[in-house]
């Protein structure tokens, strides 16, 4: 179980999160949702060990997770929103860097690296340089990168990103798989659509705190929308869409 108690982040007197608290169990798919600046990112980063909150703490499985940040971090998968890789490496070097620094035996290593490189369509530009490669491939590198070490905790970050719709369904139906083999996952994203069939339950978080925290469907019921992306505008105050786009076509218009 991973679990958040009051956590707040604050840069100079702002509080970027502002005392959030949830659990996540084993096999539940948690869906991390809020407008730009609203604190998505900022969390994340504090539970994969890159921030340390201000206030609060962060446990797994009933422990704080800085009491023994490595062990924590061993059991870790990290998809970030911006990708963070070396340019100058080939994608195969790149999994064979992260697999070492996982401490992967070496034999066990080159044939999931090859694999991965393999299942990702990237084998025939597993040598070339990743700076070379589009969007879409540094992003499977980053999520072959992330499951190398088959991780019990999953932090995705705009993991759809730059992917093409086939290779986005896939990620989908492997999220769905790893819940079901008990994996610990949270998912950030602006694809609402996709969320809202992927996620067992849905944070929304605005200005930093939480504005909601159930499943879809209670939120449907309870707020009287059909979907998640009414829910969403409704709650985290977003501009009126339809207005916006009149006044951008009565631009264009002169």
């Amino acid at each position: 179980m991973l679990e958040l108690q009051g956590v707040t982040k604050r840069y100079s007197v702002f509080p970027a999160v502002d005392n959030v608290s949830f659990v996540v169990k084993p096999g539940e798919v948690l869906g991390y949702l809020g407008p730009n600046g609203a604190g998505k990112s900022t969390t994340i980063k504090m539970l994969a060990g890159l921030l340390e909150p201000s206030e609060g703490r962060i446990l797994y499985q009933g422990r704080e997770i800085r009491k023994d940040l490595y062990s924590f971090r061993r059991r870790l998968g990290y998809i970030p929103e911006q990708a963070e890789i070396y340019p100058h490496l080939s994608g195969l070097d790149y999994l064979l860097l992260v697999g070492r620094l996982r401490e992967i035996p070496e034999d066990i290593l080159w044939d999931k690296a090859r694999a991965f490189l393999k299942v990702f369509d990237l084998d025939a530009d597993r040598d070339n340089a990743v700076g070379s490669y589009s969007k879409g491939m540094r992003q499977k590198i980053l999520i072959a990168a992330a499951l190398l070490h088959d991780p019990d905790v999953l932090l995705l970050d705009e993991p759809l990103s730059g992917l093409d719709v086939t290779t986005g369904l896939i990620i989908r139906d492997l999220i769905v798989r790893l819940a079901g083999e008990g994996k610990i996952i949270i998912y950030s994203s602006h694809v609402l659509e996709v969320t809202e069939k992927l996620c067992s339950k849905v944070i929304i978080l605005y200005q930093g705190k939480i504005v909601a925290d159930d499943s879809v469907a209670n939120l449907r019921t309870l707020m009287k929308l059909p979907s998640l992306v009414e829910i969403f505008s409704q709650l985290t105050a977003q501009t009126d869409t339809d207005a916006l786009a009149r006044d951008i076509v009565a631009v264009m218009k002169g």
